[in-house]
């Protein structure tokens, strides 16, 4: 069904101008090309048609609008034409003429005339007839497809063009068709004004594409109006993006660390708990603690791995808690918890960090949960570093909901589920057997059978499960279903299934498919669970021929990119949430295997026939070493086309009939004549016939194909489910337009280009308007049978998510903004990883395409390419990108030959065009070849029109010029072991070759050479060729004196096309040079400066084409140059080289160097140092600064590399080249004057910083901009006065003990340490919420004024001001109790990183280059970059336009000899005292088998080493060294320090865990001043001493003289003026005797902690700090194996000497007692029944003991026969312990075991245990409640047992905790807990206690018996005498017992019996009393 129009003119038009139509019907417009001048007649002569799915209403409308066009404005409407239907419909075909309406409604002169044609489906109107319209054959197309017409697609083709050419064009094609016209460069943007959209709609650049390409110079068109949806066209045209080399299946280091911490809420009783760690096959466990349901570990357990990363990240990691395991039993499984590591890599920083794992039984799912498991896991792989969170004290993470070990988004209450994987059928598997058993076999038993056993294995999570065999089945049939039971959603997310051959022998894998449940299932609130299918997926693997030893293996496993077809599968999946709570549920989680319910053959889709088209063009770049056989190349799809090894193919079905499809028949019945002959014969033909290759140059053949075109089809079937295709096509054109974009704006930012935010918003709306185009697209729902669950569930959340996407983007587009650019396109990049997601279509359909180019028969390369990519429809947006268009395919070597080098080498490149579709659609297969050609076709194919041809005839070919310059490249790859290269590039283009001149010596060669290649023949359209030329392949070679040249990298470009009849001229040329990315495998191997014009050589010949001037270069032969206007413009800059000197020269050649020296080489010219005489002695040059002027390109991006060579001059005038450093980019050391106008120059006015007493309260509003005019005060926080103190002290303390102030003798250094790293735990919190907001910040701020306000001090101040409010609110209040006051304590700055990276690595003006010599190493040798070191060269460049800027010249005191490089210090030999302070290590790499490392320091700094052995700790992952170590060292003999970690061992050497190294020379002379870092306060005694021989003073004055900075003026008192600064502050300081003393130091270090705000040479001072530097193994390079804290003061040896080092050593722990008395029990639970009586009593005993010292636990006596749950004990417990005040851990020295060499450290949190037990004389006890007090925070106790409740313990209500440590006394009532059933808590008992906690001297002053003992004992409970045995005293018990219990009733039945004695008085006394009355007696 389709209706047509056809537009032929429209007349009476007004004026003059440019004409464009628009049609519509329903909804739908196409425009008509512009018409341009036309006068009062547009002549359209066009044809639309839109194909129709519903019959046309006879109500509908059909409307045309006429328009004058406009390039830069909204086209203006002339009028409108409206028609409805009606007799279309009726007759099928109608002409109109008739007059247009304007706006208004109103008839105006202007008219049209066209014809309308409507064909129903059913036939009854209108036939189809040859003369109709334009007699051209592409419109006689027949829409047999009922499905394909589905909705209103846009289809139309524009029939004007001249009789006899076959081309049409698609309406709504897109943009890029406008913009490919050769545009080859961005173009400046002409500035838009600001209300006037960057956009076009999409239609207006169609007409735009049309009105080009009718040969309207491209460049005529604003850019600014089109650049929004077509792209700078550099990237897409100039670099073909093209990846050589597979990544996937390469091994990798990886190594996966797991820190056990603790568990908590174990389920259980009394139970001795081990922690297994399970990560793929490795266990590890943890020691055993005995006796606890919440175990304190904290080890550290590292596995290593060597394997690629899809292997890597499907591992399982497991972690598992087992009671009671011992040598002889495994132990009993309480819980475990499991997820892949993939799932830890995926989390931000690779890792968990102190999170909790909820434990669950995997044997009994109905259970709820057994417990948690707090733990670190981090997955690092090569080269990630991992920022470990800081180690600390651990008080907050208590929260166990808050921190559960699940991924963003999971919920903490995961359900069980079960995961049906249902396995159906199989087809086209490869023989698994030799042909020769088969034959044995036939021979003896006479049956041909299939050689394959197969049957499908399904991993998920750690499990696996299988189905059965299928014996000898090519087509196996299974209908079965495997299932797994597991926690939804799952931790683990790839299901593997994979189907394999059963062999006596072994079992080997056929294929292998990964499930990804992410891509199955959508968790979002409108999500669905995971579903799949049922439907087919495919297998990849090797190639099908049967050899016993399968080099390629691996592939079938699923490891690398398959090579080949080698079954698929029809499979289902469901999940199934289970309700535990059923009875009936079998409640294991074993695998289990069942039948599952057959499927009908048509419910994965009707199978449809499919035709293959390709046609090879061109076909070069063969290797050589193929040899020169003939060589064919073979196309397959599945097993069709597969001659040599496809086996079993399967046949084609029959179309059986089925109800619904009768018309379905007829239509294939009535198919149009020429076809209905050819189905039947035709065959395939899927490989060219072979052709003997031709050489090309040294390494590569060409195939001559030359005009004739060989062409490949196959037929094949399979089901029809190409709206997933197409579904999928269409968000991969909306993600590569989006990828393009984004490249666009990140090459406008990098190269600086102007308006990047312009194009970024177009980039946007193109997305919104993509997305909106989806939405309209994808939603015809065919509803057919065959449609998933999955399908319709994902086609659901791809419409809402583009919904969602397409709005985001138009907000997003609203705030792009000049300065939010980044930023922006951060989340833009985010959009493009969604929008890849989603096009990964899960269920398959049409398998892959392979080509491979055969040898001999032999496989030898191949290329793989998706079908989706190539399947065609009538829809332009859902055809896939490559269909109907020439694609460039390198093919490589299959698996793992094509690792390494060998994939290196293009194996062929082949131009080749392809085109897949159904066969009904058969007709439009050539519409997309260049023109120009006749068709072959096969004998039975002849005068068949749609019979495809075998190969095609080009009778059009154009001849071309190519010209190549090539101007230079830079950071080569390094091919000889000097550490250079002799590189030559070699050009290819079609079937020729060029190379440019070799220069020896150098990785950034400038050959600027231009090379010609002549009399290219291209074979089709000269507009399609100007459009979309061949690609240029350059290759960088490195030549070799001996053997071939070796290969270096290749890259990829396409030239820019002139074509005879344009005018070499600007804008478009000359081109300009580019860079382009050079490719070594996937390695990037430097940049090649070039550009490439093909100039088409018209009939005139070659005198047409712009001349090549240029002299050809005498000296060089004959070489021409690149010509000028392509060649960059030069100026004159001068190079300042400075030289300081050479460091760590290794041998050369097994000689030492002596007498080094050093070249600069930049653009041809250089200078040379001066000689350095004896480099032992000083390795430094005597002449510091030396110049060179050298002619350089204006463009700063096109600076040539400058190359640092380090030569060694030896006997008899020899040199040696001793290494050598490339600096890729002059920019950094461009000299660029200062801004005079920036307020940090402005140095008139005063500016005022003071200094308070007070700690600020805000910070943030006292932080004012420092410009110079303002009185700006600033207020920093710094140590309260004494005075102050001793105020506060003499104010009670009784009421506020939280705030009490710290005695200044009880701190030490440590206090400061701990006090500092809670403050920057407190920052890095501060900064993750508000991580963006942070960023933008500073962007804003640092642009605004330099250094004012940092962010970290905001976040501090925030932070400040947080505490201030928590506090004031009362700091009795039970939930701001934790939040503890921080005492002032001075701090210091702890670096989570290295200092250099904080301070740039200290290359303020001294920088460092890395001397390289030898090959650089490829990823498999794993030599590294370290490996090629062979010293360092110390220097710096500055480099500047000649006339030196006048100011520089005239500044005071300026040296001419020195240059720009004025006040750098003198570079003699200066000796230093170097003092190293190491603090401690964290997260050490296990060395021993134990998992642990007794670990030491070495350090060593030139000739000294010291190796601190004897000090080693013994176990320690985490060892605390507190040590110093004092060095004298001279530079710059001895500049670098290494501080290693060693592992000591009994027996052999000690190994070392991690090193790092720091270079002491740059710090010492660095401006930062980083010899000893500057105090936040200064103080003569005490913790805080100040550690510089030089007081602040000194230093501010020193620093004032070497910087040339007026000052320091100091006075009055607590005044000091440095520049235009004022700085206030306290006067006086106080001795140690209380004295107190004027000074001046206080001021002058608030200077110097401000001297970055110091005009013009302010920069940032050191502060007092601890650096954290990671330890690196050079075995295991790049991987972290643990962090060292530490700082180095250096102090030069002319100075005064510093004082003694500052105490660091470890803080020994505090000895105390803790005295617990248990006075009472009561409502404890009664656990025993009464023998005789049945009464429910409990024998009571309390159990109490410190943790981690289970060992030394204590019971009091037993209470027994309580009745009433009471229990009286006045017993005491004693428990001696050591502890760690500012750690809060409690610290234990003990052996492990029995064969231990030394006691190893425990630190363990101070918690009390008191259980209570139920005695039992022959069984064992029953436990029957706990509490665990953590002593320093708990809850207080309630003063009575009534008051006490179960919610003290479980946190839910708020309740004042207290701390042992500080109320030192504490008794109350607390309650015991234990777990019921449901694993809920109950109250089970009560018990009275007194805590008491003394230190180690009071103790032993005042000491105090065990139990009831002596001294001081406690009386004897008095309790009541049941508990006494029964049977001595049986009345009295029998008393307890009856009275106790039944007191009530004995009650009432006493009062019973009084009534009934009552009573029977009564009646006994009536008679006589009656007798008596009646007888009146």
């Amino acid at each position: 069904m389709a209706l047509l129009i056809h537009l032929k003119t429209v007349s009476e038009l007004r004026g003059r101008g440019d004409r464009i139509a628009k049609v519509t019907f329903r909804g739908q417009s196409f425009y008509s090309r512009v018409l341009e001048n036309c006068e009062d007649v547009a002549d359209f002569d066009e044809t639309f048609r839109w194909p129709v799915a519903s019959s046309i209403d006879r109500n509908e409308m059909l409307e045309i609008q006429v328009f004058n066009y406009s390039k830069v404005f909204s086209n203006k409407l002339i009028g409108t034409f409206r028609m409805v239907l009606q007799k279309v419909v009726e007759e099928s075909h109608v002409e109109v003429t008739d007059t247009l309406i304007d706006d208004n409604n109103a008839i105006i002169k202007t008219s049209l005339c066209m014809e309308v044609q409507y064909q129903a489906t059913d036939g009854t109107v209108g036939s189809w007839d040859d003369g109709d319209f334009l007699g051209d054959e592409s419109l006689q197309e027949e829409e047999k497809d009922s499905q394909e017409t589905d909705g209103l697609l846009p289809g139309s083709r524009a029939s004007s063009r001249p009789p006899g050419e076959k081309s049409f064009r698609r309406a709504g094609r897109s943009v890029f068709s406008a913009m490919k016209l050769g545009k080859n460069r961005s173009h400046k943007e002409e500035p838009q004004r600001p209300d006037e959209p960057a956009v076009l709609e999409m239609e207006d650049l169609d007409h735009l594409a049309i009105r080009l390409a009718d040969g309207l110079d491209p460049d005529s068109v604003s850019l600014a109006s089109v650049t929004a949806l077509t792209t700078n066209v550099s990237n897409k045209r100039s670099k073909p993006d093209i990846k050589m080399e597979p990544s996937a299946g390469r091994p990798m280091d990886y190594q996966v660390s797991i820190t056990v911490i603790e568990a908590r809420q174990l389920v259980g009783l009394n139970m001795d708990p081990v922690v297994c760690v399970e990560v793929g096959d490795d266990k590890k466990y943890t020691s055993m603690k005995e006796s606890t349901n919440c175990p304190y570990y904290n080890e550290y357990f590292v596995f290593d791995f060597h394997v690629s990363p899809d292997v890597m990240f499907d591992k399982i990691i497991k972690i598992s808690v087992i009671h009671s395991k011992n040598l002889l039993r495994s132990g009993t499984l309480v819980g475990s918890f499991k997820m892949d590591v993939g799932t830890v890599y995926l989390q931000p920083e690779h890792q968990f960090h102190h999170k909790w794992a909820i434990l669950s039984d995997p044997d009994d799912i109905s259970s709820g949960l057994k417990g948690y498991v707090k733990c670190d896991v981090a997955v690092v792989g090569k080269g990630d570093n991992i920022k470990t969170p800081h180690k600390a004290n651990e008080t907050d993470e208590d929260d166990i909901e808050g921190n559960l070990l699940l991924p963003e988004g999971v919920p903490p209450e995961r359900q069980w589920a079960r995961f049906y994987v249902k396995i159906y059928r199989a087809e086209g598997l490869p023989r698994m057997n030799t042909s020769l058993m088969a034959n044995v076999k036939k021979a003896f038993i006479g049956e041909n059978k299939d050689l394959v056993d197969p049957y499908v294995q399904v991993f998920f999570a750690g499990q696996k499960g299988k189905t059965s065999v299928q014996k000898s089945s090519y087509e196996p049939l299974w209908n079965e279903q495997v299932v797994f039971t597991d926690l939804f959603p799952p931790l683990c997310k790839r299901m593997k299934v994979q189907i394999r051959d059963s062999d006596k022998v072994n079992d080997v894998a056929i294929g292998t498919h990964f499930i990804d449940l992410r891509k199955i299932s959508n968790d979002g609130d409108k999500g669905f669970l995971p579903t799949l299918g049922p439907a087919w997926v495919n297998m990849y693997g090797s190639t099908r021929n049967y050899t016993l030893l399968d080099e390629h293996q691996d592939l079938n496993e699923g490891l690398g990119e398959g090579v080949s077809f080698r079954a698929r599968l029809l499979l289902g999946l469901a999940v199934e949430i289970l309700d535990t709570s059923n009875p009936e549920l079998t409640s294991s989680t074993e695998v289990q295997v069942e039948q599952a319910t057959p499927i009908s053959e048509s419910c994965a889709g009707k199978m449809e026939e499919f035709f293959l088209f390709g046609a090879f063009l061109e076909a070069s770049m063969i290797d050589r070493r193929n040899g020169d056989k003939p060589i064919t190349f073979e196309v397959t799809i599945g097993n069709y086309g597969n001659e040599v090894d496809g086996l079993s193919r399967p046949q084609r079905p029959r179309p059986r009939k089925e109800p619904g499809d009768e018309e379905e028949l007829d239509l294939i019945q009535n198919a149009s004549d020429d076809e209905a002959g050819d189905a039947g014969d035709l065959a395939s033909v899927s490989s060219t016939p072979p052709v003997r290759p031709q050489v090309t140059d040294r390494n590569y053949f060409h195939l001559p194909y030359l005009e004739r075109k060989p062409c490949i089809y196959i037929k094949s079937w399979w089901p029809d489910q190409r709206r997933r295709l197409y579904n999928a096509n269409i968000v991969d054109h909306i993600a590569d337009k989006l990828e393009e974009g984004l490249n666009d704006v990140q090459e406008m930012i990098k190269t600086e280009k102007s308006y990047p935010e312009r194009r970024l918003r177009g980039v946007l709306e193109e997305l919104s308007c993509g997305c909106c185009r989806f939405l309209s697209l994808a939603d015809k729902d065919q509803g057919h049978s065959s449609r998933t669950r999955l399908d319709r569930e994902r086609l659901k959340s791809c419409m809402r998510e583009l919904e969602s996407m397409g709005q985001q983007a138009r907000t997003l587009r609203a705030q792009v903004k000049r300065h939010t650019v980044r930023d922006k396109l951060r989340l833009c990049q985010n959009f493009l990883q969604k929008l890849r997601f989603l096009a990964d279509e899960p269920q398959h359909s049409i398998p892959d395409i392979f080509i491979w180019m055969m040898i001999n028969n032999k496989r030898v390369a191949y290329a793989r390419v998706p079908s989706k990519d190539l399947l065609f429809s009538i829809v332009e947006e859902e055809t896939g990108k490559d269909c109907a268009k020439v694609k460039t395919l390198f093919l490589k070597l299959p698996g793992k030959r094509g690792f390494g080098s060998a994939g290196w080498t293009v194996q062929a490149k082949v131009e080749l065009y392809l085109w897949l579709g159904l066969s009904k659609q058969r007709k439009e297969f050539l519409c997309g070849l260049p023109c120009g050609f006749e068709e072959v076709k096969a004998a039975q194919g002849l005068g068949l029109h749609a019979f495809p041809p075998v190969s095609l005839v080009y009778t059009k070919k154009q001849v071309f010029q190519l010209r190549a310059h090539m101007y230079q490249a830079r950071s080569l790859f390094a091919a000889d072991s000097s550490g250079l290269s002799d590189p030559f590039a070699r050009v290819f283009f079609i079937n020729q070759s060029q190379c440019t001149e070799v220069l020896n010596e150098t990785l950034c060669p400038t050959w600027d050479q231009m090379l010609v290649f002549d009399n290219l023949e291209l074979y089709g359209e000269a507009h399609e060729l100007r459009d979309d030329p061949p690609i240029i392949v350059i290759e960088i070679y490195d030549q070799d004196s001996m053997g071939k040249a070796d290969f270096m990298g290749r890259t990829f470009a396409k030239p820019l096309v002139k074509m005879a009849d344009e005018a070499y001229c600007p804008p478009r040329f000359p081109p300009q040079l580019e860079y382009y990315q050079i490719y070594r495998g996937n390695a990037t191997a430097g940049d090649l400066l070039a550009a490439f014009e093909l100039l088409q050589i018209g009939p005139a010949g070659k005198a047409d084409l712009p001349p090549i001037n240029g002299p050809v270069d005498v000296d060089r032969g004959p070489i021409m140059p690149v010509p000028v206007g392509i060649r960059p413009v030069l100026s004159k800059y001068r190079v300042e080289v400075l030289f300081w000197g050479l460091r760590d020269l290794k041998r050369v050649n097994l000689a030492q160097v002596d007498r080094p020296r050093v070249d600069i080489e930049c653009a041809g010219k250089g200078v040379q140092s001066s000689l350095i005489h004896n480099y032992k002695k000083n390795p430094n040059f005597n002449t510091l600064v030396k110049w060179f002027e050298v002619d350089l390109p204006e463009n700063e991006l096109l600076h040539p590399p400058l190359n640092i060579r380090v030569v060694d001059c030896r006997a008899f005038g020899r040199y040696t080249l001793v290494g050598s450093h490339a600096v890729s980019s002059l920019r950094r050391f461009i000299y660029r004057p200062p801004d005079r106008s920036a307020p940090s120059w402005n140095t008139t006015g005063e500016v005022v910083v003071t200094m308070e007493p007070e700690v600020p309260i805000k910070k943030l509003e006292t932080m004012v901009k420092l410009d110079a005019t303002s009185e700006a005060v600033v207020k920093v926080d710094v140590a309260e006065e004494e005075k102050e103190k001793k105020k506060k002290k003499k104010k009670g303390t009784a009421e506020e003990p939280e705030e009490e102030e710290p005695d200044e003798s009880m701190l030490d250094w440590w206090s400061k340490y701990f006090a500092s790293i809670d403050t920057m735990k407190e920052q890095l919190r501060q900064q993750e919420p508000s991580g963006i907001d942070l960023e933008e910040e500073e962007v804003d701020n640092t642009e605004g004024l330099k250094g004012s306000v940092k962010g970290k001090e905001k976040a501090r101040a925030a932070k400040e001001e947080k505490k201030k409010k928590t506090q004031s609110s009362g700091s009795g209040q039970g939930s701001e109790a934790p939040e503890k006051k921080k005492p002032k304590i001075d701090e210091l700055k702890v670096y989570p990183k290295e200092l250099e990276s904080e301070f740039d690595n200290f290359e303020d003006w001294l920088h460092t280059f890395n001397l390289l010599r030898g090959k650089t190493g490829d990823d498999e040798d794993g030599s590294t970059e370290e490996e090629r070191i062979v010293g360092r060269f110390k220097g710096s460049l500055c480099v500047y336009k000649v006339p030196l800027p006048e100011d520089v010249s005239r500044e005071a005191g300026y040296d001419s000899t020195y240059g720009m490089f004025q006040g750098i210090p003198s570079n003699d030999p200066i000796n230093v005292l170097v003092r190293v302070y190491v603090v401690r290590a964290t997260d050490l790499h296990p060395a021993d088998i134990n998992g642990k490392a007794d670990p030491y320091i070495a350090i060593r700094l030139g000739k000294t080493d010291i190796r601190d052995k004897e000090n080693y700790i013994s176990k320690q992952l985490n060892p605390v060294f507190g040590k110093s170590f004092d060095i004298e060292a001279s530079f710059p003999m001895e500049s670098m320090l290494t501080v290693a970690v060693y592992d000591w061992d009994l027996v052999g050497s000690d190994d070392l865990i991690g090193e790092t190294k720091i270079d002491l020379e740059n710090r010492f002379y660095s401006k930062h001043r980083a010899t000893c870092g500057i105090a936040q306060t200064y103080s003569t005694h005490g913790y805080n001493i100040w550690r510089d021989p030089m007081k602040p003073s000194q230093i501010l004055t020193r620093l004032c003289k070497d910087s040339k900075v007026d000052g320091p003026h100091f006075g009055p008192p607590g005044r000091v003026k440095v520049a235009n600064r004022v700085f206030t502050g306290p006067s006086e300081i106080e001795d140690e005797n209380g004295q107190r003393k004027p000074t001046d130091e206080h001021v002058a270090l608030l200077a110097l902690r401000h001297w970055e705000d110091i005009p013009r040479t302010g920069c940032r001072l050191v502060p007092e700090h601890v650096e954290t530097r990671p330890l690196l193994n050079p075995d295991k390079p790049g991987i972290e194996q643990g962090r060292l804290e530490l700082w180095v003061d250096m102090f030069p040896m002319d100075m005064p000497a510093p004082g003694t080092p500052l105490d660091i050593s470890p803080r020994k722990p505090k000895k105390y007692e803790l005295r617990v008395i248990i006075w009472n029990t009561d409502e404890v639970v009664l656990e025993d029944d009464d023998f005789f009586t049945g009464e429910k009593s409990s024998d009571i005993f309390v159990r109490g003991w410190l943790k981690g010292q289970q060992e030394d636990k204590q019971d009091t006596d037993v209470h027994y026969h309580s009745l009433t749950g009471e229990g009286n004990f006045n017993w005491r417990y004693l428990f001696p312990f050591d502890y760690l005040a500012a750690e809060e851990k409690i610290v234990i020295s003990k052996k492990e075991s029995m064969f231990s060499w030394d006691e190893t450290e425990y630190k363990i949190p101070a918690r009390l245990t008191l259980q209570i037990w139920d005695a039992d004389h022959f069984s064992a006890d029953d436990f029957l409640g706990a509490i665990e007090l953590d002593l320093n925070r708990f809850p207080r106790g309630a003063k009575t047992a009534k008051q006490c409740s179960m919610e003290m313990a479980t946190g839910e209500v708020d309740v004042p905790l207290v701390s042992i440590f500080k109320q030192k006394r504490v008794k109350g009532w607390w309650p015991l807990l234990a777990r019921n059933e449901n694993d809920e808590f109950e109250l089970t008992g009560k018990v009275e206690a007194e805590l008491h906690l003394l230190t180690a001297e009071e103790a032993e002053k005042n000491p105090v018996g065990l139990a009831r003992n002596e001294p001081d004992p406690l009386e004897k409970p008095n309790r009541p005498d049941t508990s006494f045995i029964w049977f001595l005293n049986p009345l009295k018990s029998a008393r307890y017992f009856l009275w106790h219990t039944y007191r009530w009733l004995l009650l009432k039945l006493l009062l019973l019996l009084l009534l009934l004695l009552l009573l029977a008085l009564f009646l006994y006394s009536v008679p006589g009393y009656l007798v008596k009355k009646i007888l009146g007696a």
